[in-house]
């Protein structure tokens, strides 16, 4: 009787956890606390996590992550990875993002557009320190675009670029994007005065269908001429803003911003979680490049604003600088934290929708980042 239960539980994946397997599930367990208590991105923090406890359960004995052979069909989350490697999830991502976001506000007031490339500064800036630290020119790029606060650009460009960097590199642009109203306030109120975060601007004009219609078609044939590897992106986000802003297929746009969105945006997190085995994540990069996610992240949260005061050296009407830091692509998160500093200097101060300018800006800039980082490093 002893002997057969000794040998069940030889069987069992108890006998091949690791040390590293526990750190990997407490992690796990962390991102869930955040995600529920904190209401933290819980749409993207739950899976990422729930990921990484299948993945961490011992592959060797559960197969999930084998790939197929002549003998074996594959584990399902090889598979669903499939989604990363191949670049798919992202575009998908990037089709329901376009489907829901209103790119009026930018129109509005186009200058609002040079505040959310300002905002792309982090991206550089990092792909240069990583540089320093030693990383390959394709690892600096990879870790560079967590900057741009775009969890779908980073994993595209990381998959194609540094995917043995995809898991930690995705869960730091993940984790950074749920730390927005922590880490915004802190940089927006150490450079901007109390005068300037109480700045009023002129509400935004109205804009016309046909200016909201052909914006997605003609920022896609410029975007693809100037940097084609962008379009995958690019092209996707512009086509689902066009079935929104149509007006005549609302079935499409329901299925991209809802169904589409939603599930890919499962599959996507789920597959990124799982790429988190303790073998691969827990070693001492893992904690630098979480580093300099945070350093990419605040340094674009700060160029944004740093150049909206530089702007209001020259506007008669001057712009509250806290929308600069709305340049960061976490859209509508961005724009919230900005209007709720500034209305914590002046309760009738409304800028949100200018905020939302450079913040839907921001999305197109980090794309345009990813396709510059593609095109020029091969």
């Amino acid at each position: 009787m002893l002997e057969s239960f000794l040998a069940f539980f030889q069987s069992t994946a108890f006998m091949h956890l690791s040390y590293g397997n526990l750190i990997m599930f407490a992690i796990a367990g962390l991102l869930i606390y955040i995600a529920i208590e904190k209401d933290a991105e819980p749409l993207l923090l739950i899976p990422i996590a729930f990921g990484i406890i299948l993945a961490n359960i011992p592959p060797e004995i559960t197969g999930i992550l084998n790939s197929p052979t002549d003998n074996s069909p594959g584990g399902v989350l090889w598979y669903l990875q499939q989604g990363l490697v191949l670049g798919i999830y992202p575009p998908l991502i990037f089709l329901g993002i376009g489907a829901l976001t209103d790119f009026s506000f930018m129109l509005s007031y186009p200058i609002t557009i040079f505040l959310g490339g300002a905002a792309q500064m982090g991206i550089f800036i990092t792909f240069l320190l990583a540089r320093v630290f030693g990383f390959t020119l394709k690892q600096a790029a990879s870790i560079g675009i967590i900057g741009g606060a775009d969890g779908p650009t980073s994993i595209f460009i990381t998959s194609k670029f540094s995917p043995e960097l995809l898991s930690i590199i995705a869960i730091s642009a993940y984790s950074y994007i749920a730390l927005i109203p922590v880490l915004q306030p802190i940089v927006s109120k150490l450079i901007t005065t109390k005068e300037e975060r109480k700045i009023k601007m002129k509400p935004p004009r109205k804009v016309t269908k046909a200016e909201r219609v052909l914006f997605p078609i003609v920022t896609t044939i410029i975007v693809a001429l100037i940097v084609p590897k962008a379009l995958p992106l690019v092209g996707m986000l512009m086509f689902g803003n066009l079935l929104r802003e149509a007006g005549v297929v609302k079935r499409l746009v329901e299925a991209a911003s809802r169904y589409i969105l939603d599930t890919v945006t499962i599959l996507l997190c789920v597959s990124v979680g799982s790429s988190a085995r303790a073998d691969v994540f827990l070693k001492p990069q893992s904690l630098l490049i979480f580093g300099m996610g945070a350093v990419a992240f605040v340094t674009s949260i700060f160029s944004g604003i740093m150049f909206a005061k530089f702007m209001n050296l020259f506007l008669k009407d001057k712009i509250n600088p806290l929308i600069g830091g709305a340049g960061v692509s976490a859209v509508p998160d961005s724009s919230r934290v900005a209007q709720r500093i500034a209305q914590e200097e002046d309760p009738t101060n409304f800028i949100l929708m200018h905020a939302m300018g450079p913040n839907v800006a921001g999305v197109i800039g980090s794309a345009v980042a990813a396709g510059i980082f593609l095109s020029l490093i091969k």
